[in-house]
């Protein structure tokens, strides 16, 4: 049920208990049909608006603090599968101080306006450590893209794939990822069989699912310290969270 329609359903609710038990209580002798009920709490919130907006505002405070608490323990009880998964690619420095992880799909354009700024971090801060998270949520394209870059992780090649990936404008099918895989040297009869490989699907599932724990609905989304950080920010954003997680 939508946000608006569910406060506005607590507010008449609400509205029309109150109004029938304070009728209960008076000494009028005609109880009053539920159509009068309900032209009364219809005239009070067409009088008184302020007080769907505050039912609103006080329900997405409500879940925006149980998204929080949810959050903040998935952080804790899940920080080995985000940060030292083995089978998860690494960019920047594998031994780097500060861990950065990205959620991203392919053919999320806000992942690939994202991308030169990240190139640009991880060049000018040789401390840090990216780990990269596959989440293939804009339909079978996307899924294909991904099982495309960690095939090509298979052959030592994933970080070359993923700006190649991202840098494409466009769908990915199968002569797509051949043609890209062909220019940038990958063994392209062997990518595609190990794309079908049951232990790429699990990690996509396992992605998936972790992205479902830490409340994240969208891509791109970050990881920083103990910070989720969804939706796209610019350079300066970024330094200003590892320089925040390096204080820690």
């Amino acid at each position: 049920m939508p946000l608006i329609l569910k406060s506005l359903v607590i507010v008449a609710c609400v509205a029309m208990a109150t109004l029938s038990s304070a009728h209960a209580q008076s000494q009028s002798p005609q109880p009053m049909t539920r159509e009068q009920v309900e032209q009364i709490v219809r005239e009070y919130l067409l009088n008184n608006p302020e007080i769907i907006i505050e039912a609103v505002q006080g329900l997405e405070e409500k879940q925006r603090r149980e998204v929080e608490r949810e959050r903040g323990a998935a952080l804790v009880a899940k920080r080995d599968q985000f940060i030292n998964d083995p089978d998860a690619p690494v960019g920047g420095n594998p031994q780097g101080d500060v861990t950065v992880v990205e959620f991203f799909d392919y053919r999320c354009p806000y992942c690939k306006q994202m991308a030169p700024a990240l190139t640009e971090l991880l060049k000018t801060d040789t401390k840090l450590r990216f780990v990269f998270k596959e989440l293939p949520i804009l339909g079978p394209d996307s899924v294909v893209a991904a099982r495309a870059a960690l095939a090509a992780h298979k052959q030592g090649k994933y970080v070359v794939m993923h700006d190649r990936l991202l840098r494409h404008r466009g769908g990915f099918d199968e002569q797509t990822i051949a043609r890209i895989a062909g220019e940038i040297g990958l063994d392209v009869a062997r990518l595609k069989a190990d794309m079908e490989k049951p232990e790429i699907a699990a990690m996509l599932d396992r992605n998936r699912q972790l992205a479902r724990d830490l409340a994240i609905t969208g891509t791109p989304a970050f990881i920083v310290g103990d910070k989720v950080v969804p939706g796209a920010v610019d350079l300066q954003a970024l330094k200003n969270l590892v320089a925040d997680a390096r204080k820690r």
